[in-house]
């Protein structure tokens, strides 16, 4: 069975009948929808949520988050159960999507939150009271 005859018999019992031309508007205005929440905003969105979706990446955007000041890379390892080749790995992932921004401080790499990663974490904590 195709998606279109699903749709036209989705549309009959929920209006009491339809033919062709019902489908087909009804198909453009889904196509609208698909439209709208796709875009190159869809993709930065997936970036954004594929680099919190793992506990150390999470842990890092949460902890810069927090102490509302940049900190350095080596200020990490004492907070987390990982290497610092992992952790390294994580700050780059956070700062390719956008999360994290980092700056040379002599040898020391310092990093601290992004305004984007702010709003996703005062998103989270939000949605915990709805």
């Amino acid at each position: 069975m195709s998606s279109t005859d699903r749709l036209q018999r989705y549309l009959a019992d929920e209006r009491g009948g339809c033919g062709d031309e019902a489908v087909n508007e009804r198909l453009a205005e889904l196509k609208e929808l698909h439209v709208a929440a796709g875009g190159p905003e869809l993709d930065d969105d997936l970036n954004l949520l594929g680099a919190l979706a793992n506990e150390t990446r999470y842990k890092i955007v949460r902890i810069l988050h927090v102490a509302d000041d940049e900190l350095c890379v080596c200020e990490f390892s004492p907070l987390l159960d990982v290497s610092d080749s992992a952790i390294s790995h994580a700050l780059s992932r956070l700062t390719d999507a956008g999360l994290v921004t980092r700056r040379k401080d002599g040898k020391w790499r310092k990093y601290r939150p992004t305004p984007r990663a702010t709003a996703a974490l005062v998103a989270l904590d939000g949605s915990r009271q709805l």
